[in-house]
């Protein structure tokens, strides 16, 4: 995606002729969507090539024909939302079908968030520039799903999210918790700050680790760069907070080994991950290959299995609707900050994050995407726990 392609095939305003393929025209009336229509969910088509995209590449083409220019729509969200609500992507011609017919097989065969792959999740998403991330998310950093439970604003909704995570884990003056995955800080320093802990947090992102040790700088917390393969010592507690989409199914069960040795009998594990409604042997396409490349969204069925037999599932909570809220205050916030991150971005950049940011609140608003907290104990843990919101 280099800055000098051309956007905007057509000016602005302008819509192409409707001579989109019957198949697309009765997918789109399916969803409720008019092409060229005027409802704010409606596409609106400035290049005709934009259906071959579609019925060669599925949503990956979609995507990709955004970011070019090829297509506008008022709000993305509300687009996403219907298209989700009747699996779009699968009722595509037979050409879009070998292409998902694909994408399962590379997810069957090959391990995709191997040890080797684990740090490129960072170079391509994470670490494009820390002034994207401070401009859209809260004081805190927090690039996770706010709970919004009597929450004015974003502010205070992450705030209360990390609370909550810290009164689940059940956070004593002196434990020392375990953070996999612990991005810029915001938990570590949250959890330091208020209860009293020491925290070690590990990321593979080196733009994260750099930001997280200044923001936790005088506080009982450690940062490394390293892959939670590497893990060996034991802790009081574990909370790991939007790395598991990352962890991959052929990983499941070693990821939980691994925190079962990490963690003390007597211990908590917090598992805060986006779920997907159905077990799914594919991602999407177009967020694997511009935004979280070798991703993986778990399913209920699939956290349970790699669990049994090491952990029990002590609290199960579901605020997926949440992650909608969320995501909409983050666009608006990065759009807001746009003027001054234009010059070191570039437009290609900003309909990529638009589309992403829209696309995903879509995904949320329509079910098809939930947001679990998963709190985990060893059986030979002797008192009761007692579920927190």
């Amino acid at each position: 995606m280099q800055e000098e392609e051309t956007l905007a095939i057509a000016p602005a305003g302008a819509r192409a002729p409707d001579d989109s393929p019957a198949v697309l025209r009765e997918l789109a009336a399916q969803a409720g969507i008019t092409i060229n229509g005027d409802a704010p969910w409606d596409i609106q088509v400035r290049d005709p090539r934009l259906y071959h995209r579609i019925l060669t590449k599925g949503s990956l083409g979609f995507g990709e024909a955004y970011v070019d220019g090829m297509w506008e729509c008022d709000r993305l969200d509300q687009l996403f939302d219907r298209l989700l609500r009747i699996d779009a992507d699968e009722k595509l011609g037979s050409w879009a079908r070998v292409r998902l017919f694909g994408e399962v097989l590379r997810h069957s065969l090959f391990n995709l968030q191997s040890d080797r792959r684990a740090f490129q999740v960072a170079e391509q998403h994470y670490d494009i520039g820390n002034d994207v991330f401070v401009a859209m998310l809260d004081p805190t950093m927090s690039y996770s799903c706010a709970y919004w439970d009597g929450a004015a604003d974003l502010v205070e909704a992450q705030q209360k999210k990390l609370d909550m995570i810290c009164r689940k884990l059940e956070l004593k003056r002196g434990e020392v918790l375990l953070e996999i995955g612990c991005g810029w800080g915001g938990l570590a320093r949250f959890a330091a700050e208020r209860y009293g802990v020491e925290v070690v947090g590990i990321t593979v992102s080196k733009e994260q680790q750099a930001l997280a040790r200044e923001r936790c700088k005088g506080l009982p917390v450690a940062i490394e760069l390293m892959d939670y393969r590497e893990l060996s010592r034991k802790f009081d507690k574990i909370v790991s907070v939007g790395m598991f989409e990352h962890v991959g199914p052929k990983n499941y069960r070693t990821y939980f080994d691994i925190a079962h040795r990490a963690l003390k009998n007597d211990g908590l594990f917090l598992l805060h991950t986006i779920g997907s409604a159905v077990t799914v042997a594919k991602t999407d396409p177009w967020i694997d290959q511009y935004i979280f490349p070798n991703g993986k969204l778990p399913s209920a069925r699939e956290i349970a299995a790699a669990v049994e037999g090491r952990f029990l599932i002590e609290d199960w909570h579901n605020f997926g609707a949440d992650y909608d809220r969320t995501l909409m205050a983050w666009w608006e916030k990065f759009d807001a900050a746009w003027p001054e991150l234009e010059a070191r971005y570039g437009t290609r950049f900003y309909r990529m994050w638009k589309y992403y940011l829209l696309s995903c609140a879509g995904f949320f608003r329509s079910r098809q995407g939930q947001l679990w907290q998963v709190v985990l104990s060893k059986p030979q843990r002797a008192s009761t726990y007692r579920s927190v919101r």
